[in-house]
């Protein structure tokens, strides 16, 4: 059973973290959609501006709480990313409040003395709040990838990016819905289960930004291509749920090796497409967010070697 303040780190943390994740991929849709689905444009706009009410909340009750180690992992926000907001604003004409940005940048890690049961409370309710709205995102994200696959919508995004976004929506409230009633995460099990996951999600960005990059940028496309087979590699090994615990610690770490020199490529090319120096359909705010994707899942590693 979790502590109090287990359950808050832990609730912050994952507010802090995929807020900002479902904030972004309801950008990203309505980004990639024609003008003819006003509808669905102003439906993912919605969703953007609900998830961004909902993070200013994780902000306000995160300052002051949230273990340093979370601040300085980079993962809520990192030095691009007001700048890939601006850039992707002027470039599509979107608003990206950041306001929030700011605020977060802001954050101060855990000093702050208040009374534990009414924090508790707090973020149960956030728990409560941010479980409900992405339930509504995933039936809008399930509907709209089973619309595109059916030829009945026409968008951007691969349908493979689609059940990307979708299966992290997912595994948002089943961590929450986990958190709510009072189980953390730390068996054998839990680790294989999200190394898994994040191995999978890592293998489909490489593709993804294989995919997104102009044709003439060979070596950056064979770069993204090998890291996503080595990721399907760590995926595969990973799904093996009877490993010893000497065999998983060592998965860990080489998966740990891996993920640090995704994610410096990941933020290589963040600075090269913030710069114009990389020629792409790949806006700038896609590309810090799935930086900050991999700084979430080395940070998970960390804490995995320390379980």
């Amino acid at each position: 059973m979790l502590s109090k303040q287990e359950f808050i780190n832990q609730s912050l943390e994952l507010n802090l973290f995929f807020l900002r994740i479902m904030r972004e991929h309801s950008i990203f849709i309505e980004a990639a959609l024609p003008p003819k689905n006003k509808d669905l444009i102003s439906q993912a706009d919605a969703f953007k501006n609900e998830f961004t009410t909902l993070l200013s909340r994780a902000i306000l009750l995160s300052d002051g709480v949230i273990p340093f180690e979370t601040l300085d992992s980079n993962e809520i926000i990192t030095k691009y990313t007001m700048d890939a907001e601006k850039a992707t604003q002027f470039a599509t004409g979107i608003f990206i409040d950041s306001n929030i940005t700011s605020m977060e940048k802001s954050l101060i890690s855990g000093m702050r003395n208040s009374d534990t049961s009414i924090l508790t409370d707090n973020v149960y309710m956030l728990n409560h709040q941010s479980i409900a709205a992405t339930n509504m995102i995933i039936k809008f994200k399930t509907k709209l990838r089973n619309d595109v696959l059916s030829c009945k919508v026409f968008t951007t995004l691969y349908p493979a990016v689609l059940n990307h976004v979708l299966s992290e929506a997912i595994i948002f409230t089943e961590l929450l819905t986990r958190l709510q009633s009072g189980v953390g995460i730390g068996t054998k099990r839990d680790i294989l289960i999200l190394e898994n996951f994040w191995d999978d999600k890592l293998a489909e960005h490489s593709f993804t930004i294989r995919g997104m990059l102009d044709p003439t940028e060979v070596e950056l496309f064979n770069i993204a291509n090998n890291f996503g087979k080595e990721f399907e590699a760590l995926r595969d090994e990973a799904s093996d749920m009877d490993k010893s615990a000497e065999d998983l610690s060592e998965l860990t770490e080489t998966t740990l090796s891996a993920a640090t020199n995704l994610r410096n490529f990941k933020a290589q090319s963040t600075e090269g497409l913030l710069t114009c120096k990389i020629k792409s359909i790949i806006l700038p705010l896609f590309a810090d967010h799935v930086l900050r994707e991999s700084n979430h899942y080395i940070n998970l590693l960390k804490s995995f070697s320390n379980i």
